[in-house]
């Protein structure tokens, strides 16, 4: 775990729980502070299914890109793309394609530190600090320059579309996202959906995450297939996090807990 850093008056801030740090710690990660431990322990007791929530998130990642790379994708944008932890989509791209492009963004300033540190001098890795919120100035990021919007892309939007709570805003932005890319291009989305929670643990839950700079908005199915408008699903379409492409039948258990739904589409 990080050590608490002296009050600076920097960029990060260490008075207020972070989502990315948040999400980390429940990834078993060690790039949170005390602030960050706290919440998300809150964020268990609201809702106990958190720390299922971002393993299955973690796992579809894992899947979608593997499989995109099989069908030829090779330059992809990871949105939020959070604290580097194991597992992360250059990681997993280049175990299929070591020529393989990845730009990612966040705009927490200690994920991006890390991912700094963690990418070195990976040529074909980069990372910018920039909004997803913001998609003119994501796309002019140095790193995101480098991809080829030309050719087919795959946007990720893995666990970060909850974090812009109005619908028309959301689905504007995957749309600008959509419109800069080429035909074949695709995306993966995840987003938290009310499956095993009850309607007190959402509302708790939402209650914890409105204490930090990033308060969520669960989605039920029907508004996260608008977030995907444009694109041709890809089979199983848009399903519980843990059955898109399972490497095994998921139990009912593991997809009621995960409380996520998932899809990737073709832009055709």
């Amino acid at each position: 775990m990080l050590p608490e850093p002296e009050r600076t008056g920097g960029e990060v801030d260490v008075e207020r729980p972070n989502s990315a740090r948040m999400y980390d710690y429940y990834l078993g990660g060690s790039t949170n502070f005390a602030v960050d431990r706290e919440a998300a322990e809150a964020g268990l007791r609201a809702m106990p299914y958190a720390r299922d929530y971002a393993v299955a998130n973690r796992a579809f990642l894992r899947r979608a890109v593997s499989h995109l790379v099989q069908q030829g994708i090779d330059q992809f944008l990871d949105l939020g793309s959070g604290i580097p932890t194991v597992g992360n989509v250059h990681e997993i791209a280049h175990r299929h394609n070591p020529q393989a492009r990845i730009a990612y963004v966040d705009h927490e300033p200690v994920a991006v530190a890390h991912a700094r540190a963690l990418l070195g001098e990976n040529p074909m890795v980069t990372i910018d600090e920039a909004d997803i919120r913001d998609p003119e100035s994501v796309l002019r990021a140095h790193g995101v320059a480098k991809i080829d919007f030309d050719r087919p892309v795959a946007i990720l939007a893995v666990a970060i579309l909850p974090f812009v709570p109005d619908q028309a805003e959301a689905t504007a932005l995957t749309a600008t996202y959509r419109d800069a890319c080429a035909p074949g291009s695709y995306l993966a989305v995840t987003h938290i959906s009310q499956l095993a929670a009850t309607d007190e643990q959402v509302v708790a839950a939402e209650e914890v995450m409105a204490r930090t700079p990033t308060p969520v908005r669960w989605r039920p199915p029907h508004e996260i297939a608008e977030l995907l408008d444009g694109y041709e699903l890809l089979p199983p379409g848009l399903v519980p996090t843990p059955s898109w492409h399972a490497d095994r039948p998921p139990s009912d258990d593991e997809i009621a807990r995960a409380n996520a739904y998932a899809a990737v589409g073709r832009l055709v």
